[in-house]
């Protein structure tokens, strides 16, 4: 019998929690996971994310929000890190351009930064850590990464934000390119969240 649990994404981004709904139906987990914003979420206190790593900050926000509403609360945080770059844009990856800056903008910037680098130095990664907490108590952290390189220019019309110019070499496409079922097996975030539904299964 497989065992139930609702989860409230602390985000504000729609698009985010149709991904990760997606992801939960696609999971051969064991737990069954209902997916939802905590109520009113936008009048709720914002958390800044402001630590230096991708664990902290989603630690920092799922604890944060659980101290305002029942229930379990998740968080994200994730980002691209090009070791080359000493690690950017890294925990800044939203805001690498600027804090009003488009997907456009900050793909421009990473692309000038890398231009001069060879082809071993492109080498890249995306990481997602995922905290689940409960008032105010942590219940769990996962993360997990996928790796990649960063091309030259942007290919492929689908997925968001550094995803046309990151290339995965055991597909020879990069994530804008890769049909969202295809990429959600994949990505940093699918396995993060797999991650996830087995320490909750475990618990519960």
């Amino acid at each position: 019998m497989r065992a139930h649990a609702r989860l409230f994404l602390a985000s504000s981004n729609r698009g985010k929690l149709a991904e990760y709904r997606a992801l939960a139906a696609a999971s051969a987990s064991i737990l069954v996971v209902e997916l939802g914003l905590p109520p009113d979420f936008d009048t709720l206190p914002t958390f800044e994310e402001n630590a230096p790593t991708f664990g902290e900050n989603a630690a920092g926000k799922a604890l944060h929000y659980s101290r305002l509403r029942d229930g379990l609360i998740f968080a994200d945080d994730s980002g691209l890190v090009a070791p080359a770059l000493s690690g950017a844009p890294g925990v800044h990856s939203a805001r690498y351009a600027g804090p009003q800056a488009t997907n456009s903008e900050r793909i421009e910037k990473l692309l000038r930064e890398m231009r001069s680098k060879t082809r071993l130095e492109r080498a890249a990664y995306f990481v997602c850590a995922i905290a689940v907490a409960e008032h105010g108590r942590a219940l769990a952290i996962v993360s997990d990464r996928v790796d990649g390189e960063i091309l030259g220019s942007p290919r492929g019309s689908g997925g968001f934000g550094y995803d046309p110019v990151f290339y995965f070499p055991a597909l020879e496409k990069t994530f804008a390119e890769l049909p969202a079922e295809e990429k959600n097996r994949c990505s940093h975030r699918g396995k993060a969240f797999r991650r996830l539904l087995a320490a909750l299964s475990a618990m519960l």
